[in-house]
């Protein structure tokens, strides 16, 4: 009887134990792991059946690449990009609110814990809906954020505690057709880049960091082929080159930096190879830390597309890297370079390349890890 009783007990704790691990991660164990968060959709939006729960965290075994998924840390509605402060203290992440009737999206701050939980500290309007990309300036004093819809891009004063307070609200030409979908500030902090997918422009903007102002340029934008449909922006600082990748069109664009921070269009390439006619469209870009390569992922094509840069910085093809699931929207470079992460949002997983650091090349060795609907993969920066 008294057999009995131990057994019983060990299985209780056991099975407490087991639950602990699943909600409380092992700082022990994850003392030797790299943190990422990956943002979702939660719900069905007509363009996408959202199956997470929220934010998820997952855990990269720096040596071998693998990864570990961790728990949902929030549970916000449609959390589709987050972003974490240099400084690796708050995490912010947009709601893309508005399929279903809303009148504005959500922008959320939170605490990262030293557990790697978050804690809401607070959440404002975007005035505008389908928030969809988060940025921080240079000073890490102030968070951009573009809504898909509207034509508004939002600008927040970061407080003391990394919530959030209203600071300027952008309103770019032609509303209603317009989809600014990214904000990326200048090396020096003196520039912003609004990638207008709706109106075919980059848009620029004077960045004053003492004031918290943004003001039209002397160049205002930078116009796009007609119907290219510019989605991300990325720039190579040492070599005073940009580059967007187009979502309607496939292509990459790269653009010479003017000392005035304005931009001229040097070259246009496809971000697809010339055998592939069916639909797709182009998602993300990251510059490889090295500055030797750049990268971008197709949904249709479902794959990402490797570039080399070479000493002028325009772009040369070297392959096409099937993602081994269903619509890859952005993606992630590990802290040291040497692994990929691809979000599959329509396949819920997440694919696992290792990076030739000598060639660009891709290698994936390691089976796609299961995470339901992602969207956009974050690591916490290294110190």
């Amino acid at each position: 009887m008294k057999r009995n009783y131990l057994v019983q007990v060990l299985i209780v704790c056991l099975a407490f134990t087991s639950c602990k691990d699943k909600s409380e991660p092992n700082t022990e164990y994850l003392d030797n792991m790299k943190t990422a968060y990956v943002g979702t959709y939660t719900r069905e939006e007509g363009h996408v059946d959202g199956e997470a729960e929220g934010i998820y965290t997952i855990y990269q075994e720096p040596e071998s690449g693998s990864l570990r998924l961790g728990t949902t840390v929030a549970e916000i509605t449609n959390p589709s990009f987050v972003k974490v402060s240099g400084d690796g203290k708050n995490l912010y992440a947009v709601s893309e609110l508005g399929g279903q009737g809303e009148e504005n999206g959500f922008v959320y701050s939170f605490k990262i814990k030293d557990n790697q939980n978050l804690e809401e500290l607070n959440k404002l309007s975007t005035e505008s809906t389908a928030p969809c990309h988060v940025a921080l300036d240079r000073s890490g004093e102030y968070v951009f954020v573009a809504n898909y819809m509207g034509g508004v891009v939002m600008l927040y004063k970061r407080q003391e505690d990394g919530s959030l307070k209203k600071q300027q609200r952008i309103d770019l030409e032609n509303p209603e057709e317009s989809h600014a979908h990214s904000v990326t500030l200048s090396e020096d902090n003196k520039y912003a880049y609004i990638a207008d997918l709706g109106n075919d422009k980059i848009f620029i903007y004077n960045f004053d960091a003492d004031q918290g102002e943004l003001t039209p340029h002397e160049q205002a934008f930078v116009a796009l082929e007609e119907g290219a449909g510019p989605r991300h922006f990325t720039i190579y600082e040492e070599i005073k080159l940009a580059y967007s990748v187009n979502e309607l069109n496939s292509t990459v664009t790269v653009f010479k930096i003017k000392d005035s921070g304005g931009l001229e269009i040097i070259q246009n390439i496809s971000a697809l190879p010339e055998d592939f006619s069916e639909r797709n469209s182009a998602a993300d870009i990251h510059l490889h830390s090295s500055g030797n390569f750049l990268y971008t992922s197709n949904r249709g094509h479902n794959s990402i597309a490797a570039f080399a840069v070479d000493e002028e910085g325009k772009l040369s093809t070297l392959d096409f890297y099937p993602t081994d699931g269903k619509t890859p929207r952005n993606f992630a470079i590990a802290p040291k370079g040497d692994f990929l992460y691809v979000a599959n949002q329509d396949s819920g997983e997440i694919s696992i390349f290792s990076i030739n650091q000598k060639t660009g090349e891709l290698t994936q060795k390691l089976p796609n890890v299961e995470v339901k609907t992602p969207v956009c993969i974050e690591f916490v920066p290294v110190e």
